[in-house]
Order: structure tokens, then C-alpha cells, then sequence
């Protein structure tokens, strides 16, 4: 106890601490802030996108510009061509994701992806993938085009219908519909007429996942400044030999 009272611990500030964590604490202050905005864009963007999905306009949507993950219907029918992309596996089986044109009733003709399907045993054969005849409400989210990998832009070979490809770039497709627009939709759900496995997650990140981050970033935060003040004190006296830092 004398001991104790004869080399109390006070705080000294360690200028190496001292800088390392004001330059690291503002870092990570800033990220949790910009996560918890992140997070309100999202949650706004949400909100807009559930009030317009109740009366859909195809060709105004279409207007105003296509934004990746926001849920559209169309009704119309489908055409006649339909690209498989290859090398689309799910629960270790080979199979195809099968893209077939589609004509609203209003507005310009879309890429429909309706899915997942297996591939049969051998190569020389492609799945039955004709779309069933009729008008039909579809329901799914804005998707960018597969575009090639950077390596390997060769989009295969130009063929017969279906069109076994390993990736479906915008050019490609329009160069066979001139009207389609600068994406696809991809169903959501395999109820729908014509959809094979459609169960794709959604490609928005939600609020929650900011707020998460954000929680993340800031409990960083916390711990880098508890950590410096703990450090920053040492005992003190005759005996200690680190006062000076």
C-alpha cells in the first residue's frame, strides 16, 4: 500500500499515441457517420421505390432511367430468343440462367432473366427453355447485363435459338433486338409464368447493413480511445524510469 501511494499512476500523454490516434480516430468517426447516411439514402430510396411499385410505368421508368435493384412489372409476352449463360451452378450441379426477350405491351422490348435451369448430362444437348405463349405480369428487379470478364470478352458463338453464351453484353443483345434498353429484368420468385429457379437474393444492400457498419465503425472508435487513455497512464516516481515518455 505505501509502495502504491509513494508511486501513484498519472496520466502522461505519449505524443506517438497521441498522434496515431488522432489521425485513425477521425477515420473511423467519419465512416460510422457515412454509414448512418448511407443508410438513410437507402431507406429513402426504398420508401419511393414501394410507392411507385403499386402502378408500375414500364416506358416512364425507362425514361427516367434505369436504376439497378429497383422492382418493376411489365406485362406483355415473350419472344422467341433466348440466350443460356453458361457455367451457372447451384448446389453443385451445372446448369444455365435463361435469358429470353420480352414485349411489353407498353414501352420497349427487355431482357428477361427467368432463372436457373439444369443442364442435361452431355454438352451436345441444351435445355427446353421455350417461354409459355400468352400475356403475362412479371415481377422482378432492375440488373445490370453479364458483361464479359475483362479476359475473355468473347461472347460465343452467334447460332441458333437458344444461344448457349458465357456472358450476354448489352451491344450483343441489341445488335439482335435495336430496342432494348441498357438492362435486364431479373424475376423474382419462381411462381411466375415462365421462371425457372428465380430465387436470387435481393442485390440491395438494405439499412440494416449500414446501421451495422456504422455500429461497427463506431465501437472502433470507442475502443482506440479508451485504449490510448489506458496507456497513457503510468506510475510514477523515483523508481520509474518512463516518465520521460
Amino acid at each position: 500500500m505505501a509502495e502504491a501511494k509513494r508511486n501513484p499512476k498519472k496520466f502522461h500523454a505519449d505524443w506517438r499515441l497521441m498522434v496515431f490516434a488522432g489521425a485513425l480516430l477521425p477515420l473511423l468517426l467519419g465512416l460510422g457517420i457515412w454509414q448512418l447516411n448511407r443508410a438513410e439514402e437507402k431507406q429513402v430510396l426504398i420508401e419511393q421505390w414501394q410507392q411507385e411499385a403499386g402502378d408500375p410505368d414500364w416506358p416512364e421508368q425507362v425514361a427516367s432511367g434505369l436504376v439497378n435493384g429497383r422492382p418493376v412489372t411489365v406485362t406483355g409476352v415473350f419472344g422467341e430468343h433466348s440466350w443460356l449463360l453458361d457455367n451457372r451452378t447451384r448446389d453443385g450441379m451445372a446448369g444455365y440462367e435463361v435469358l429470353t426477350d420480352f414485349y411489353p405491351l407498353k414501352g420497349p422490348p427487355v431482357v428477361i432473366n427467368r432463372g436457373w435451369v439444369a443442364a442435361p448430362r452431355t454438352r451436345d444437348r441444351l435445355p427446353d427453355v421455350a417461354p409459355p405463349e400468352g400475356i403475362f405480369s412479371l415481377t422482378g428487379r432492375i440488373s445490370p447485363y453479364p458483361e464479359p470478364p475483362v479476359l475473355s470478352a468473347n461472347p460465343g458463338p452467334a447460332e441458333g435459338w437458344p444461344r448457349r453464351v458465357q456472358a450476354l453484353p448489352g451491344a450483343v443483345a441489341k445488335a439482335e433486338i435495336s430496342q432494348l434498353p441498357g438492362a435486364v429484368i431479373r424475376l423474382q420468385g419462381s411462381e411466375q409464368p415462365g421462371a425457372y429457379r428465380a430465387d436470387w437474393k435481393p442485390d440491395l444492400m438494405g439499412p440494416q447493413t449500414h446501421y451495422g457498419y456504422a455500429t461497427q465503425w463506431f465501437a472502433l472508435a470507442v475502443v482506440l480511445a479508451i485504449l490510448s487513455v489506458v496507456a497513457s497512464y503510468r506510475k510514477t516516481g523515483p523508481d520509474n524510469d518512463n516518465n520521460d515518455g
